[in-house]
């Protein structure tokens, strides 16, 4: 099997209701069974996700948590996208999204933002977002792919951060390998594979965070399945960690 990871590059700056697919199309031709992955900023952007910072008035929780060395409209930024704060080191906010997946701010970020004064947040429904462009793909070019929308995360217990799959379609998120027989014999119990957030920390190796490459075009694989990025949530009875 051989993999080719090409930069989707030469977007413009992205604006709400630019349509994704089109430029997509634009900067890379596609074949049948490519993986598509945007990063969340420009999807963000193009379904208006972003918020400017002297429009919000922050509450008196978010100025305690911001302390005197944080912004408190950025914290109360990260307060209205999260359902749950887990952990507070100074202005370092660890939050639980709508979507279920818990990490630095809520997702809210001023990196590679439209201006500055502005703050870019998590798409609303990142597997809805996915599909959506999916669809578009298809219309456009006849090609069925699959998409990931990614982000960048942190991970206990490991310095740096990499890229995982916020948003998925045309793929099975997670590759089960329970009950399978390694080379050895020895029966898997527990191994289940995130193909989706390792295609998303691939593609981010030609995207950068400091490039303005906004995406990646992933060819060589052989997927089947359909799933979410939900599905890479870990349920709650099997969390050991809150």
């Amino acid at each position: 099997m051989t993999v080719t990871i090409a930069p989707l590059a030469g977007f413009p700056e992205v604006e709400p209701g630019t349509d994704l697919a089109e430029l997509v199309v634009q900067t890379h031709s596609l074949e049948d069974g490519d993986v598509v992955v945007l990063a969340h900023k420009v999807v963000s952007k193009a379904e208006g996700r972003v918020v400017r910072l002297d429009e919000i008035e922050p509450s008196e929780h978010a100025r305690e948590l911001a302390g005197s060395d944080g912004d408190a409209r950025h914290i109360e930024a990260v307060l209205r996208e999260s359902v749950r704060i887990l952990r507070v080191r100074g202005p370092l906010v660890i939050a639980e999204t709508r979507h279920g997946f818990v990490c630095a701010s809520a997702g809210v970020d001023a990196s590679n933002a439209p201006e500055a004064g502005t703050l870019v947040l998590l798409p609303l429904d990142p597997d809805a977002s996915a599909r959506a462009i999916r669809e578009r793909l298809r219309e456009l070019t006849g090609r069925t792919v699959a998409v990931i929308v990614s982000d960048s995360f942190g991970r206990p217990w490991r310095q740096g951060t990499t890229d995982v799959a916020v948003g998925v379609a045309g793929l099975a998120p997670l590759l089960d390998l329970r009950g399978k027989r390694d080379a050895a014999g020895y029966e898997l119990r527990s191994t289940e594979i995130a193909v989706a957030d390792e295609i998303a920390g691939a593609a981010e190796l030609v995207m950068g965070k400091t490039s303005s490459v906004p995406g990646a075009v992933v060819r060589g694989l052989t997927l089947e399945g359909e799933g979410s990025a939900r599905d890479l949530v870990m349920p709650p009875g099997r969390d050991l960690f809150r």
